[in-house]
C-alpha cells in the first residue's frame, strides 16, 4: 500500500484504506436489504466518480434490483463549478419505482440537489441517496442522505473511483490532498 500518491505535482496521503472502505460498504448493503427486501428497486448509479462503490456494493445486495447510470458533472480541478453538466441522461422510467441514486461523494450538494429534484419530478414510490462520503462542512444545500459511507472534513480526495481530472480513479484507497 503506497502511503503517499502523486497526481498532477499534488501530493495525496493515505485516508481511508481498502479494507475499511470495503468494511463500510457492507454495512450499507446490510441497512439496504433490510430497506428493500421483496421489492425490486430501480439504482441509478452517478458517474464517472460512483463506478467502484456501486459495483462493490451490488455484489453484497440480497434483493432484486435493475441498475441504470446518470454521468454528471460539476469539478474542475480540485474545486466544484457549482454548475451542473448532464452528460449522459437516465434511460429507464423511475415513474412509481423504489429508486436509489448512488454517488461517490455529496460535497456542495449541489449535484446530488439537481439529480433528487429531476428523479423526483418522475414521480418515483419512493427516493434514497446513497453516498459513500459526505462533506457537511461544504453543503450549500440542504440534502437527505439516506445512506452514507463516511463523514469527512473538507479536503479534497481521490481514489476508489474518485478522481483528479481524470487521474486516480483506479486506486483501491481513498487519499486526501497534504497541504490543502
Amino acid at each position: 500500500m503506497k502511503k503517499e500518491i502523486n497526481i498532477h505535482d499534488k501530493i495525496f496521503s493515505i485516508y481511508i484504506p481498502e479494507s475499511e472502505i470495503q468494511i463500510r460498504v457492507a454495512a450499507i448493503a446490510a441497512e439496504m436489504n433490510v430497506k428493500y427486501k421483496g421489492q425490486t428497486p430501480l439504482i441509478i448509479s452517478v458517474l464517472n466518480g460512483s463506478f467502484m462503490f456501486t459495483s462493490d456494493l451490488m455484489k453484497l445486495l440480497d434483493f432484486q434490483c435493475e441498475l441504470s447510470f446518470i454521468r454528471v458533472s460539476s469539478y474542475q480541478g480540485v474545486e466544484s463549478t457549482g454548475k451542473l453538466k448532464q452528460l449522459i441522461g437516465l434511460s429507464e422510467d423511475p415513474k412509481g419505482r423504489h429508486v436509489i441514486l448512488v454517488e461517490d461523494i455529496v460535497d456542495t450538494g449541489h449535484t446530488i440537489s439537481a439529480l433528487v429534484e429531476q428523479i423526483s419530478a418522475t414521480n418515483p414510490e419512493s427516493l434514497s441517496v446513497c453516498s459513500l462520503l459526505v462533506k457537511p462542512d461544504r453543503h450549500e444545500k440542504e440534502v437527505n442522505i439516506t445512506f452514507s459511507g463516511f463523514v469527512i472534513p473538507d479536503r479534497f480526495v481521490v481514489g476508489y473511483g474518485l478522481d483528479l481530472d481524470g487521474l486516480g480513479r483506479n486506486l483501491p484507497h481513498i487519499y486526501q490532498l497534504k497541504n490543502n
